[in-house]
């Protein structure tokens, strides 16, 4: 049933006292729905991935999610669920059930709806609602880019429709990567062959990488999400036409959704596909490639915390090194500055302060070099992530450290000498 704004408001206003509500997050949020929510419920649970700025934040609104974006990072009601990406659609039918979805839509098709740039966890949460006799508001844009796969929603899942006329956020034509990125991509770029599977976000680092695959052949995109990175894949003639390109969400330019739009060459699937470790490892030389707030001397990977404040979320970080770890030639790959240049301080640590996101990737790689670390010791680890991805300007504190932590092993000086570091 299609609806006006204030009918709306009043089915919403109908919900039980302290309504979970699940709306689509990333660049998919209708901004303007979530704003009749909050007139509507006095109180109520927002439950988002990735929410953008402009989140109501107020007495009587707590913000959920397993993974923050801008517009919760600072919210004075946050209550943030540590859980891998993959295993997040359990929360909606476990511990957090919806009482209310609200998606942001395409224009049917067919008589077939389509979830368009953000599918994500909202399929379970739709299956979830329904369930337990909730509301599923589809808010239809004609924005929004039309896509594929799992993307694509029986009207009949709606209860209403209501229709908006807003354009999507849009991502800035890439920046030029500044000369760090650079070196990071040439060294990321270096590792993955002809053939290869590629996961990536977006990015100053992503993107630069993305330009330096161009002259690849047959390369595949198994990813949680995309951004204008693979319009300059496609344009280099590197992707294999003979393989779907699969994520779960997407956000770039105008120029992506245009792409995407109505493209039977992209899958849209739900994250228990996109993000399951099984699925990912059966895609050949599997290349995950992520990046992190900081690395240790352990190899561990703090990607989701500073200063003890949550910053993100394990995401999907996780899921995509343990697949990559088990395809066949796969490859897990840490790509980050040594020198983080908004807090002026070395990405790589003797020890993490902060909890572990993840652990175990093949190889750290800084623009400094690549710090191989699957299969070494944790002194052969240690001593690789100092001389080839940390700064130099730190390098000598970070043995000083090592020594502190037990971390003994050789250091090479020269072509034949063996210097004992401890």
């Amino acid at each position: 049933m299609v609806v006006t704004m204030s009918q709306l408001e009043r089915r919403l206003a109908a919900l039980p006292p302290c309504p979970r509500v699940v709306v689509s997050g990333n660049a998919a949020t209708p901004w303007e729905v979530l704003e009749t929510l909050d007139r509507a419920v006095p109180a109520y649970r927002l439950w988002m991935l990735n929410a953008g700025n402009g989140v109501p934040d107020r007495p009587g609104v707590v913000a959920e999610t397993p993974f923050v974006g801008p517009g919760m990072r600072g919210h004075s009601a946050l209550e943030y669920v540590p859980c891998r990406l993959s295993m997040a659609p359990l929360l909606f039918s476990r511990t957090q059930p919806p009482d209310a979805v609200i998606v942001h839509c395409a224009p049917p098709r067919q008589g077939v709806l389509s979830l368009g740039i953000e599918v994500n966890v909202l399929p379970a949460a739709i299956e979830a609602c329904r369930a337990r006799g909730g509301l599923v508001v589809v808010v239809v844009n004609r924005h929004m880019p039309y896509t594929l796969g799992d993307a694509q929603l029986d009207a009949a899942a709606a209860d209403v429709i209501i229709e908006v006329d807003a354009p999507l956020p849009t991502a800035g034509a890439p920046a030029r990567p500044d000369e760090a990125s650079v070196a990071v991509a040439e060294h990321v770029a270096a590792l993955v062959p002809d053939g290869a599977t590629v996961q990536m976000g977006i990015g100053a680092v992503p993107d630069a990488v993305a330009g330096h695959l161009r002259d690849r052949q047959d390369l595949s995109v198994w990813s949680e999400m995309f951004s204008d990175g693979l319009l300059t894949l496609l344009r280099g003639g590197a992707l294999s036409d003979r393989m779907p390109i699969t994520a779960s969400f997407c956000f770039g330019t105008q120029e992506l959704y245009d792409y995407v739009d109505g493209n039977p060459r992209v899958r849209m699937l739900r994250t228990e596909k996109t993000n399951d470790p099984a699925r990912i490892a059966a895609n050949p030389l599997m290349c995950s490639i992520n990046t992190a707030l900081e690395v240790d001397l352990y190899g561990q990977v703090n990607a989701s915390r500073i200063d003890g404040r949550i910053f993100s979320g394990y995401g999907g970080q996780t899921d995509f090194i343990v697949g990559a770890l088990h395809s066949p030639g796969g490859q897990a790959l840490i790509a980050l500055r040594s020198w983080h240049p908004r807090a002026d301080v070395s990405t790589i640590v003797p020890l993490l302060g902060e909890p572990v996101t993840s652990f175990q990737p093949s190889a750290v790689v800084t623009e400094q070099g690549m710090a191989r670390l699957f299969g070494r010791s944790t002194a052969g680890q240690a001593e690789d992530l100092i001389d080839r991805a940390a700064h130099p300007s730190v390098r000598e504190e970070l043995w000083e450290e090592a020594r502190s932590l037990g971390l003994c092993g050789a250091r090479r000086s020269g072509r034949d000498s063996v210097v004992v570091s401890c």
